[in-house]
């Protein structure tokens, strides 16, 4: 049974059951200078397809001897919406699947095909990624196959995000010198304007990439994370919290800074020092400060403006 893999444990998702649809290798149309898989060049279709059938049994069998897993997730080692019967296996995952949620981890980069499009509205959570705004930086850190541009792509995300009622989830991958700029951060806020989502998950490299990159510190996560319009649900993905350094936050700094920037209890483990975290914690019990859910993260942010920090949802017609 080389389809499924897990249960493993995630913090954002839960307890996640894994089907790769590309289990005999890479097959990507990205070859991102992060990817933790080894280098090969981009494609635009699979070559090695799995049946559909192998990959219901595979699960049938997995469900029998996990059955309280959170969310089953659609993956590949490589882009799973280049699978070409995703929306047949969807539909049979669903018969099938009871009461637990399902998840696609997805480039975006297949969204403006409208079969996929439609794929993906049958899925309880759906992350797609967006790593650049600009078609120079997405060529450099998504390596596309030939023909993809990224302002197809977020025209996409952008319908999508309108159009479906499920969780959506954005996620951008910072690398060094690459898409961390300024320019290319301001572009990005421009873009997710656009996009209704749950949360937005800003993070960097934190396995070995298949190039020699580098990743952001939390530091630096941090402080471009304020480039980014306040009222976006940002999340700070960062296994690295332990090279920041902490600070000293009298109680107007402490509202200040989760005023621009919900933070997780991570986060402010990471950026406040003992005393900081002891005038957090009377704010806290005092309601100045209040916590929010946003799927399975607890944001604390000031009370006075909780409704404003609130994911933004599609409007429904």
């Amino acid at each position: 049974m080389n389809t499924i893999f897990g249960p493993v444990y995630s913090r954002r998702f839960g307890v996640s059951l894994g089907i790769d649809l590309s289990s005999t290798g890479k097959q990507c149309n990205f070859d991102c200078l992060y990817c933790e898989l080894a280098p090969l060049p981009a494609i635009s279709h699979q070559h090695t397809i799995t049946p559909v059938e192998i990959i219901l049994d595979d699960l049938l069998i997995a469900l029998k001897s996990h059955p309280h897993v959170d969310v089953i997730t659609l993956t590949a080692n490589g882009e799973p919406t280049m699978y070409p019967y995703l929306g047949e296996l969807i539909t049979r995952i669903n018969a099938i699947k009871g009461d637990i949620q399902t998840l696609i981890l997805s480039n975006s980069a297949s969204l403006s095909d409208e079969s996929i499009f439609h794929a993906l509205l049958k899925l309880d959570q759906v992350k797609l990624s967006l790593d650049a705004a600009t078609q120079e930086a997405f060529k450099k850190i998504d390596r596309p196959a030939e023909g993809i541009e990224i302002n197809e792509i977020i025209h996409a995300i952008q319908h999508f995000s309108h159009t479906y009622t499920g969780k959506l989830f954005i996620e951008i991958l910072f690398v060094r010198g690459v898409n961390d700029t300024e320019k290319e951060v301001i572009a990005l806020n421009k873009a997710l304007q656009e996009i209704h989502c749950e949360r937005i998950d800003i993070g960097t490299i934190d396995r070995p990439p298949a190039y020699p990159v580098e990743g952001l510190n939390f530091s630096d996560l941090f402080k471009l994370s304020h480039y980014f319009d306040s009222t976006l649900p940002i999340h700070i993905v960062s296994r690295t919290h332990a090279t920041a350094h902490p600070s000293n936050y009298d109680d107007d700094e402490i509202l200040t800074t989760l005023d621009k920037r919900p933070l997780t209890k991570d986060d402010i483990d990471a950026l406040f020092d003992e005393e900081s975290k002891k005038r957090f914690q009377t704010l806290l019990d005092d309601h100045k400060i209040t916590a929010i859910e946003r799927s399975n993260i607890i944001f604390y942010l000031p009370s006075t403006n909780s409704e404003r920090k609130r994911p933004k949802t599609p409007k429904k017609s």
